[in-house]
């Protein structure tokens, strides 16, 4: 768990630096891609967690500028890559900025329970990471080759060396 703020930037922009490959490597096309007709389309997964981090952040205190007209998912990927780049950057400056190592230990009522700050802070890293999975497998259905965001994909175990990737 987070006790510093020093401590949750660093994974925070270690974790926003493996989301924001995952995002250039969309193409337009790809925004579309769904699991089932009634699914979320990729580019509605990641616009949702996009503009869902200054919402998130405001509704446990932090003052963070919002994203305009998030219900209209853009059809530009590099619209959403851009936008996530500006936002986790805003992020991390307005927790740098607003809240202190002490403001970790508070506690604030979350999704029915009582969390830290530290624990929210943790939750949107854990939100991020459970979208940015689910592009993954949209994107191979897509038809393009993932970003090895914890490991390489598939077609990147040639180029070290190994023959029979494990399963």
């Amino acid at each position: 768990m987070y006790v510093t703020i020093s401590d949750f930037i660093k994974e925070w922009d270690k974790e926003a630096v493996l989301t924001q490959k995952v995002l250039d490597g969309l193409t337009d096309a790809s925004l579309t891609q769904q699991v089932y007709p009634e699914g979320r389309t990729l580019g509605r997964i990641a616009w949702h967690f996009t503009t869902n981090i200054p919402d998130y952040l405001s509704h446990f205190g932090l003052i963070m500028d919002k994203v305009e007209n998030t219900e209209n998912v853009p059809t530009s990927a590099k619209e959403i890559a851009e936008t996530f780049k500006k936002v986790s950057d805003e992020a991390s400056q307005a927790i740098e900025q607003q809240w202190t190592d002490s403001s970790l230990s508070q506690l604030q009522k979350a999704f029915g329970r009582e969390e830290t700050n530290a624990q929210i802070l943790m939750g949107l890293i854990k939100h991020i990471v459970h979208h940015r999975g689910q592009l993954t497998i949209l994107i191979r259905q897509a038809g393009l080759k993932p970003f090895g965001v914890y490991g390489p994909p598939k077609e990147d175990w040639s180029h070290l060396g190994v023959q029979n990737p494990p399963l």
